[in-house]
């Protein structure tokens, strides 16, 4: 569980500051519980765990083989990753770009009262091609 950096050091921000649609996120979180491996219609492996730090919680996707790279109690620093709204609720993403490993510090108590997942947000309609929409 190496680093791959893409751009430059960024600074590590606390879960509390985290916004939808955030990149370059470099953040250290313990992992507090792991939900069931579910299957996605195209055969992927998907699962999310819930992580936070002394500031709050967020729930992180977590795809294929780094499901089991993820244990529960694990102090994690990721690097690079992104938020990202799922059903209007956000969720932390290590993606193609970011890495993750063991931080340096370990985290004892996570302020899971503050969880940014259970806030709401309204996800905005994505436009491809050329920017108009096909109705059926």
């Amino acid at each position: 569980m190496g680093f791959r950096e893409r751009r430059g050091r960024a600074e590590s921000v606390k879960v509390e500051k985290l916004g939808p649609s955030l990149r370059d996120v470099n953040v250290s979180v313990k992992v507090v519980s792991k939900g069931e491996v579910r299957t996605t219609m195209q055969g992927r492996q998907v699962a999310d765990a819930l992580v936070g730090d002394e500031t709050g919680c967020i729930y992180m996707t977590l795809w294929g083989e780094d499901i089991t790279k993820v244990k529960e109690g694990d102090t994690i620093t990721i690097r690079n990753g992104y938020v990202s709204l799922f059903r209007g609720s956000m969720r932390l993403n290590i993606g193609r770009y970011g890495s993750f490993g063991p931080a340096e510090a370990p985290i004892s108590q996570v302020k899971t009262d503050n969880n940014l997942s259970d806030r709401r947000f309204e996800e905005q309609t994505r436009y491809r091609g050329s920017g108009y929409r096909r109705r059926f």
